[in-house]
């Protein structure tokens, strides 16, 4: 994918899709989208993290950096080799509106199980061999998550640091005894994965193959509870009982006085230079197999991150110290080309963050509901962008673009009316189509604004825990014909797709289940 060509694209998370199993994942909705974004002249399909979901079922707070979530990984391509029965949904359903977690994900881990031993029983050589194959060209990271998970199901969910000491120090006999005891939940968490990484590559070429790339989202810390801080402890902030002796977060600022502790263990950036940042290099390989290209987020922590004392409950105290700048990213291009990255650099930006992205080349982001609470040389204002930018009528964090009319000040309202020409029932299309016409290179928009939905159907607020975060799912009754040709229209206008598109339909479902 090049970042520096003109295009359009819409943001919607997997788990967003509709389908029968109570989340969205890459069965055949997830083609049928590809289909509708490129009817619509779409060629990004960007993605919130697929990693494992973790507390408050936010993807930001992962087991694992490099393991797929295992509630994307669809029924019916398991269904169709023979390994699961089709599956009948627990007796009083699931909402097609919102993801209730606590009913999906037990429900989701009994099909894969039983998706599991279906292969153990039925799996023809030639599925075994790929399966093997695969495993061994994964290991580096696969090998230490399928352990993890075994030992997180065996210790009923408990923190890898309240293991038994040599498990939670790695002691090598503990862990070749625990492979050995384990090996069958070992090999199921490895068989999830395997069938996340099968069906996450099919639907990439799919996408590709019709001219749509697929955009990730990769967040710059890793959880304390997670494969990778188990695995290297030596690689972070950690003291000798592996209690974080500081953490990441953003210090107080005009929206929150107490600013945000994020409590995500730092990196020894010292000792990853040492090491020519290969962990970083792994992670960025992974992302890439996944994506054509990613977003990174809270890029200014790698020109410079802010510290806070682990036992602080709030981000008052706390210090700047500088990232690891350039030479990680020269580092990681070394090892695997130029990388695609969009600069998630929204916040307190500083110089030095601004000189870092510049030097990269690598493009950042403009958020248009930001643009409208100072005056007319706001840097968000589409006006003001140059090429290299990545332009958004909101993100996942931000409020609908329907509901940040109804919620925003006066000032803000009339000053977006004046500036966009538009008033509540059009602000959504009057934002899409100032972006689309801008100079930046790329235009993104959630789907939630496509569609012209209110607050409720936006995807998360942060700060918060719970509640309706991460949950939101479409239908297709909510989009019928008029939203992707709209759209369609608006991109073909701006040159961001081809000037063909007088009506759009909504393609047809496939006939039959895409070959996984």
């Amino acid at each position: 994918m090049n970042l520096h060509e003109r295009s359009a694209g819409v943001l919607l998370h997997i788990t967003s899709l509709p389908g029968p199993h109570g989340i969205g994942d890459f069965g055949p909705e997830a083609f049928h989208f590809v289909d509708w974004l490129h009817a619509c002249g779409q060629k990004v399909w960007q993605l919130l993290p697929t990693t494992p979901i973790g507390p408050g079922d936010s993807p930001y707070q992962s087991v694992s950096a490099f393991a797929g979530s295992p509630l994307m990984v669809a029924l019916e391509p398991l269904v169709e080799r023979g390994w699961l029965d089709h599956p009948e949904p627990p007796e009083a359903g699931f909402d097609a509106a919102r993801v209730d977690f606590g009913r999906v994900v037990p429900w989701r881990l009994q099909q894969l199980r039983a998706a599991a031993a279906g292969y153990e029983a039925l799996a023809t050589d030639a599925d075994r061999k790929a399966f093997l194959a695969w495993c061994q060209a994964e290991s580096g990271w696969l090998d230490d998550y399928a352990l993890f998970m075994a030992l997180e199901t065996a210790h009923a969910g408990k923190a890898w640091w309240d293991w038994a000491a040599p498990l939670a120090r790695r002691d090598k006999k503990a862990l070749a005894a625990a492979r050995k005891a384990h090996a069958p939940e070992v090999t199921f968490w490895k068989f999830v994965q395997w069938s996340f990484d099968t069906q996450c590559t099919a639907l990439k070429k799919y996408a590709n193959d019709r001219g749509v790339y697929i955009m990730g989202d990769l967040p710059i810390f890793i959880a304390h509870h997670s494969a990778d801080c188990w695995a290297r402890p030596d690689l972070y902030t950690l003291d000798e009982n592996f209690q974080p002796t500081v953490v990441a977060g953003v210090p107080p600022d005009d929206l929150g006085p107490l600013g945000q502790r994020w409590g995500n263990p730092l990196y020894l950036w010292d000792k990853m230079a040492d090491e020519g940042f290969a962990w970083w290099a792994a992670r960025v390989r992974r992302m890439l197999h996944q994506a054509d290209a990613f977003r990174i987020d809270h890029f200014r922590g790698f020109a410079g991150y802010f510290e806070i004392p682990s036992s602080s409950p709030t981000a008052q105290q706390g210090r700047w110290l500088k990232g690891p700048g350039k030479p990680l990213f020269d580092a990681i291009a070394k090892a695997l080309g130029e990388l695609p990255i969009v600069a998630e650099d929204l916040g307190f930006i500083t110089p030095d963050v601004t000189d870092l992205r510049d030097s990269l080349g690598y493009p950042g982001m403009k958020i248009l509901q930001f643009a409208f609470g100072g005056d007319g040389e706001h840097e968000f204002l589409p006006h003001t962008y140059e090429r290299n930018v990545v332009v958004y009528s909101g993100t996942h964090d931000n409020d609908t673009a329907r509901g940040w009319w109804d919620n925003a000040k006066e000032h803000e309202r009339r000053f977006a009316g004046t500036y966009l020409a538009c008033g509540a029932h059009d602000a959504h299309w009057a934002m899409i189509r100032a972006a689309l016409n801008s100079v930046a290179n790329v235009a993104i928009f959630p789907m939630q604004d496509v569609l012209g939905l209110p607050s409720e159907h936006r995807m998360n607020t942060p700060g918060t825990l719970g509640g309706s975060n991460w949950t939101w799912r479409f239908d297709w009754g909510m989009v019928g014909n008029e939203p992707g040709r709209v759209l369609g229209l608006m991109t073909a206008a701006s040159g961001r797709g081809a000037f063909h598109l007088l009506g759009v339909p909504i393609p047809a479902r496939p006939t039959s289940p895409p070959s996984y």
